[in-house]
């Protein structure tokens, strides 16, 4: 009976011991890692571990497919300034007069001008314009008048007003055109 005892007294105090040293021992652990061998095309979903919430899954998107079209329908947008046509820069106008102001511009893109494209108000002063009108309908390479009508200011002082053609996408292309007048009392 005694070594029936013993053997337990041996056994509670030497199987923590044992268990302890073979979880120590620096047997080789496999790693989860695989090396990277090509792109994916996904990005792979995080999960963000919160201790105070639950575990919050970000889905994955796909990767947006960019290609390039390049058909007969593709044209290019530009417009050059040429040159003021009517009143030209730093002229002087009476309070409240009516400006009629002309540029001649070349559509110098591959796209033909059509009721979709605008010519609109950029900046400074609006001098009593739209902020937008349709740009003159003109075809790829040919020359255009632009033509917009102002109203000088009741306050003397030099006054600028900026203006831009924009596609029917709504991307802004070519030169900026300026008007810039003194408005001087009668």
């Amino acid at each position: 009976m005694k070594s029936s005892r013993l053997f337990r007294v041996l056994s509670l105090i030497l199987l923590p011991v044992i268990f302890l040293a073979s979880a120590c021992s620096s047997a080789d652990t496999p790693t989860p890692f695989v090396p990277p061998t090509s792109q994916s095309l996904f990005i792979e979903p995080t999960f963000i571990i919160n201790p105070t919430q639950n575990v919050v899954t970000i889905q994955s998107t796909p990767l947006p497919t960019i290609a390039p079209t390049l058909d007969a329908k593709t044209c290019v947008n530009d417009l050059n300034f040429i040159e003021d046509l009517t009143i030209p820069d730093n002229s002087f106008v009476t309070y409240g007069a009516t400006i009629d102001k002309q540029w001649l511009v070349q559509n110098s893109g591959t796209c033909d001008w059509n009721a979709g494209y605008r010519f609109i108000h950029i900046g400074g002063a609006d001098l009593g314009a739209p902020g937008e009108i349709s740009l003159f309908p003109s075809r790829a390479g040919a020359q255009a008048v632009i033509q917009i009508d102002f109203t000088a200011p009741f306050t003397d002082g030099e006054y600028e007003s900026a203006w831009q053609a924009f596609a029917p996408d709504g991307f802004a292309f070519g030169d900026p055109l300026y008007i810039r007048v003194n408005a001087v009392s009668p």
